[in-house]
């Protein structure tokens, strides 16, 4: 048994009528906790073959009408953190376009169905963001089938373990820079000239910007360009009315650590060393993103959001 008094096997697993996230709860113990069971996909990997399966806000979450009218885009949409903002987007009231790689596309087809079960248009265009033609292509193709672009989240990254800078290749360094900073330097700037004032960029930091893994060489440094991208663009856009802001998660059970981003022997104790003693779930991030895509956080730019489980040990 746990100290919660639920056996070992129900505390990770997740209940058949998962809890409202409006509804008071330990945090401590409301979702999986370590250990996880060792599990292996080849990049880019799939929500859908994980043990356990992630939680995307698939049935917890509830939205009000925070962005009705709104036309978003979110990369790496098909799954974990982005997964969850298009779902939580498109409850919101908003019509979501997902980006995803093509070998993501089971991921993908269920997003789409779940965007279109909420009353809204969602529209899947796959592609390699590592590509500048085509990251200027994804935004031109949003824009016309959204009919405009209000909501823009930078989230797709990748993430590969290296021990050794040694060990580190040159194309693994070019595809980690390529994914996680220059497509969010080509998308946005491509987005850019189609939002209005009242319009929001939102990209996907980490904690790892400011307390670096050391396995995580590449994956850390960008999420800490990315995090400088961000304060210093927020600065560029104020005057036309267009807010920019990151969310900086913690360590957060997706397909991003099961296919190369975490190292096989510590994949068990996952987020054991939050303040929370346990990983978070993509479902925990979705109303960062509502918040800083509506007009809520009308006053809020250059914020770095950190949904982290509470500073964890060394």
């Amino acid at each position: 048994m746990t100290a919660s008094g639920r056996s070992e096997e129900s505390a990770n697993e997740f209940p058949a009528n998962q809890p409202s996230q409006t509804r008071m709860q330990d945090p401590t113990d409301q979702y999986p906790k370590p250990p996880f069971p060792k599990q292996k996909q080849e990049w880019p990997g799939l929500a859908g073959k994980m043990t356990p399966r992630p939680d995307h806000g698939e049935k917890s979450y509830q939205g009000s009408g925070r962005l009705a009218g709104r036309k978003a885009l979110v990369t790496g949409g098909d799954s974990g953190i982005g997964r969850a903002a298009a779902i939580a987007f498109a409850r919101e009231g908003a019509d979501v376009a997902i980006n995803y790689l093509p070998a993501e596309e089971s991921d993908a087809r269920e997003v789409v169905e779940l965007i279109r079960a909420a009353g809204r248009k969602a529209v899947a265009l796959p592609g390699d963001i590592r590509d500048e033609a085509f990251c200027k292509k994804l935004v031109e193709d949003a824009v016309k089938e959204l009919g405009g672009l209000d909501i823009l989240v930078n989230n797709a990254g990748r993430q590969q373990s290296v021990d050794s800078i040694l060990d580190l290749t040159t194309e693994e360094f070019d595809a980690t820079y390529k994914t996680n900073f220059y497509a969010i330097f080509w998308i946005t700037k491509a987005a850019i000239p189609h939002l209005k004032p009242g319009a929001t960029i939102i990209n996907t930091g980490s904690e790892q910007a400011e307390d670096p893994s050391p396995n995580l060489l590449v994956y850390a440094s960008t999420k800490a360009a990315i995090i400088n991208f961000t304060k210093s663009l927020s600065k560029q856009l104020a005057a036309k009315g267009i807010r920019v802001n990151a969310v900086a998660p913690g360590p957060v059970w997706t397909p991003l650590q099961i296919s190369g981003g975490q190292p096989q022997e510590k994949l068990p104790k996952f987020g054991e060393k939050t303040a929370l003693k346990r990983a978070g779930q993509p479902a925990e991030l979705a109303s960062a993103y509502v918040f800083l895509a509506s007009q809520e956080s009308s006053f809020v730019t250059g914020l770095v959001y950190s949904v982290t489980g509470g500073q964890g040990e060394e």
